[in-house]
């Protein structure tokens, strides 16, 4: 009984090894693809280093040098699903927990206002007892919710770029004028590939450009 009891443990250490060895190296790739695309969408003007993994391979920091006039000390974070610990991950599932891309960074002209928007969306359904009701469906435009009781003038450029972008999953983004200056929280499931991962950074460069315009 006890040679069983032993075996049977032998195999379940082997099977937990082999599950955090294979999404160890998963998650690694996954992101190792995200930087592939963000250097490439810099067109060889962007370099990246000081990567550093994080949380058994679910978390990487990394920094990024632009030659760019509006970004300075790039730092980016992706967070991924911790695929290697298996009852954490089954955690973040049951969550609905997204994996997520944030990218912070100073500008060249620092915007002169704070400013924190936080994406939702909000889904529902119809319940078996209102299956035979007709329903009126429309489309909305963005709709936008404040505390603020006046809207500056500046803002409304940013507003605009970031309404003209559905189809970019943000989770939040926040102009500050201390440092960091800039930072946005994007769902990895918006960058299927490089192009859409150029879009984004052509985003970032137009809401950095629409903060400043009143500076320059």
């Amino acid at each position: 009984m006890g040679r069983w009891i032993l075996i049977a443990v032998s195999l379940a250490g082997v099977a937990v090894l082999f599950w955090y060895g294979w999404f160890v190296r998963y998650n690694r790739r996954r992101a190792a693809s995200i930087l592939e695309w963000l250097q490439a969408a810099c067109l060889g003007k962007g370099r990246l280093d000081n990567l550093q993994w994080q949380e058994s391979s679910s978390r990487l920091k990394a920094k990024l040098h632009l030659s760019s006039r509006w970004f300075d000390e790039v730092r980016l974070t992706i967070e991924l699903l911790p695929r290697p610990r298996p009852v954490q991950w089954a955690l973040s599932r049951w969550h609905e927990r997204q994996e997520t891309l944030t990218f912070e960074a100073d500008m060249g002209f620092p915007p002169g206002f704070h400013l924190d928007i936080v994406r939702h969306r909000w889904t529902g359904h119809t319940g078996a007892k209102n299956e035979m009701r007709q329903w009126m469906v429309t489309h909305p435009g963005p709709i936008i919710l404040t505390t603020k009781e006046d809207w500056p003038v500046e803002l409304t450029p940013l507003v605009n770029a970031l309404a003209s972008w559905r189809d970019k999953d943000f989770v939040s983004v926040r102009f500050n004028q201390r440092s960091p200056h800039f930072t946005a929280t994007v769902a990895l499931a918006s960058l299927s590939d490089q192009q859409a991962t150029a879009s984004l950074l052509g985003l970032f460069r137009e809401l950095a450009a629409s903060s400043s315009a009143r500076q320059h």
